[in-house]
């Protein structure tokens, strides 16, 4: 399993913004530059993360893009789960008729696990935690 690169790109970006400290905006022209993410690849990212309430952006000479939210209120899996959608190891965790072989399946129970817990690890790790990093 592997996040898409727009996840990725995504979650760089608030990391950028949050780093910037409370209520700092940014020119998404800068984010794109530092952190290497195409800018039309990037407008489409903010406008994502903007329509999930984890941005802010403003047009003008003192535009950009801000967090709409607190770092520490912005988890991994709310950025990921904005741009991908739920996460899903395999389609039968979030939907048991989806397997054929029902509730006889002997891996269901270690997708099902394996799901929960990295549910879990993202949603307990926020961006207030990698703000203070350089």
């Amino acid at each position: 399993m592997q996040i898409t690169r727009q996840a990725d790109y995504a979650i760089r970006a608030v990391l950028y913004i949050a780093k910037l400290g409370e209520g700092q905006r940014a020119a998404t022209s800068q984010i794109a530059k530092e952190q290497h993410i195409p800018p039309s690849f990037l407008a489409k990212i903010i406008s994502q993360l903007s329509i999930a309430g984890l941005l802010q952006t403003s047009r003008g000479a003192r535009g950009g893009v801000m967090l709409a939210k607190q770092p520490d209120e912005i988890t991994l899996l709310d950025v990921v789960e904005s741009i991908d959608g739920p996460i899903a190891l395999n389609e039968c965790v979030n939907d048991e008729n989806g397997c054929t072989f029902g509730e006889d399946c002997p891996l269901r129970p270690i997708w099902c696990d394996a799901q929960e817990d990295l549910v879990k690890r993202l949603k307990s790790t926020n961006f207030s935690q990698f703000a203070s990093l350089n």
